[in-house]
């Protein structure tokens, strides 16, 4: 199947399926000499894996990582960097009564539809757990970014109506719901356990920041720093709306209101006084923070009766049963963090190439222009 790839230098190609033998990744394109183990990539891993909370699928899986290829002596050698992790706990006989039956909200029909064949089985390449393959390589591309002085931070801030007030960065590792706000977070467990107990489920919103990022990066046409980061985050099976800056807000306020006056700030760099821009202007980063949402639907297994078709169209009844995530919002936190960090790794490798001058200074060649 076509789109399994993303990115241009920095180039990860996904592959497996939810009930298959194992979900993995192909990172092309890491410089070499990047200190790189198992574990750095496992704490990212280990922030999305199942049965992490009463608030996520009770699957059992230890998401263990191997790295089998493009790292030696503890750096990465600059070749293909392949890792898997193997499924341990698949169960498809929970599947089984629903192999005819198209689910609502999933992907079931859409794959139907374009294949004429579909693995029921969790979903397979649609399932959640495609994303193994994103996260094990944002981590490498976190950790790259880290020696830039880059940074990527993404965090809940709603759990269906439930909304943050305030923000403490340090909150976020301390409850299930990935919220700086740790009154939120308490209240959005009591909805969240309202729907558990009405069979249903809930969906939220995501926002990320990535801080450090020089002015410059990204290009005004098909490659669009923002353009590119919307079509990763929209790539996330469950995210539905992506919004940077002030998003659709801005189709609310006047010119006068939504543009980012420059000043000169004390270090003597050019910056702004407000960031409605998120941080792209024409798809080029200016400086300031990139600050991006993504509106993350319900989880469509839900066990509550719900109308649908069958393969050979006829109209019944459904009713999703097996372990599901009452809601998909904060296991997506790091999978929005990996998605953000591996788009602007790319955009800085390709950004290399921009200007001459760089060229040269890489190569150290004191030719002078002809």
């Amino acid at each position: 199947m076509a789109g399994s790839s993303f990115g241009n230098i920095f180039k990860i190609t996904t592959w497996g399926e939810s009930h298959g033998k194992g979900i993995g990744v192909v990172l092309d394109g890491c410089p070499a000499g990047l200190p790189l183990s198992e574990e750095d990539i496992q704490i990212y891993l280990d922030r999305r894996k199942p049965g992490a909370s009463r608030y996520a699928t009770q699957r059992k899986e230890s998401d263990a990582v191997e790295i089998l290829s493009g790292v030696f002596c503890g750096k990465t050698t600059g070749t293909p960097i392949s890792m898997v992790v193997f499924n341990q706990d698949q169960k498809s006989k929970d599947y089984g009564d629903i192999a005819s039956h198209y689910r609502p909200g999933h992907a079931d029909y859409t794959f139907d539809a374009k294949y004429g064949f579909r693995d029921y089985r969790g979903g397979g390449r649609s399932s959640g757990r495609e994303t193994i393959g994103r996260v094990a390589s944002g981590a490498i591309a976190a950790k790259l970014l880290k020696q830039l002085g880059i940074s990527c931070t993404a965090y809940t801030t709603s759990i269906g109506p439930v909304r943050i007030r305030s923000f403490d960065a340090k909150e976020i590792c301390k409850n299930p719901l990935c919220m700086p706000d740790a009154a939120a977070a308490g209240e959005a467990g009591q909805y969240l356990e309202s729907c558990m107990k009405n069979q249903d489920s809930a969906g939220g919103v995501i926002e990320c920041r990535i801080d450090g990022i020089p002015a410059g990066i990204g290009d005004p046409v098909f490659e669009k720093l923002d353009a590119n980061l919307a079509k990763a985050i929209l790539s996330i099976g469950a995210v539905k709306g992506f919004e940077i800056g002030d998003g659709f807000a801005a189709a609310l306020s006047k010119g006068s209101e939504n543009n980012d006056e420059f000043c000169i700030k004390k270090t003597g760099t050019i910056g702004k006084t407000t960031n409605h821009s998120g941080g792209v202007l024409g798809g080029i980063s200016d400086g300031s923070s990139i600050v991006f949402r993504a509106a993350v639907k319900p989880t469509p297994s839900i066990s509550s009766v719900q109308k649908t078709v069958s393969q050979s169209k006829e109209e019944t009844e459904i009713s999703i049963h097996g372990r599901h995530d009452p809601v998909i919002v904060p296991r997506a936190v790091v999978v929005v963090e990996a998605m953000a960090a591996l788009v602007v790794t790319d955009a800085l490798l390709i950004n290399m190439t921009a200007r001459l001058e760089s060229i040269r200074q890489f190569y150290r060649t004191d030719v002078s222009q002809s």
